[in-house]
């Protein structure tokens, strides 16, 4: 199974979540959007281990199996095509988590995520275990 992973799943996984842990690792492959990068990067220099912070996300990173994905045409496209589609419904989600999110489609991944508001994109396979 692809996954793509949202920021709290990468918290999760810090933190020894064993459930995340065992998904990660038996993954066949794990897709980290560009967006997931950023949001850690921000949340890092907001804190007071920055250093210790982004050297552990950089040894994940770099991890066999494990793949940074910008954010290409294909899923820019799919970004406008969930945003309006969300829009339309009266439900809208943050902006990186649209961009999350279509990254998961356009990989054919099963997103790992805690934020429910993901339920509001029809046909988003999700885990939260």
């Amino acid at each position: 199974m692809i996954i793509c992973i949202d920021t709290n799943a990468y918290a999760k996984f810090v933190t020894g979540h064993p459930a995340v842990r065992a998904l990660l690792e038996n993954a066949e492959e794990v897709v980290i959007p560009a967006a997931v990068v950023a949001e850690s990067y921000d949340g890092f220099a907001n804190g007071s281990k920055f250093q210790r912070n982004v050297a552990a996300f950089e040894a994940f990173l770099a991890r066999p199996g494990i793949r940074v994905l910008p954010a290409d045409k294909r899923i820019a496209i799919r970004w406008g095509l969930i945003r309006t589609a969300l829009r339309r419904k009266g439900r809208p989600i943050p902006v990186n988590d649209i961009w999350i999110a279509a990254t998961a489609f356009e990989t054919g991944a099963v997103l790992l995520s805690y934020d429910h508001h993901f339920d509001a994109i029809e046909g988003l396979p999700r885990l939260a275990p």
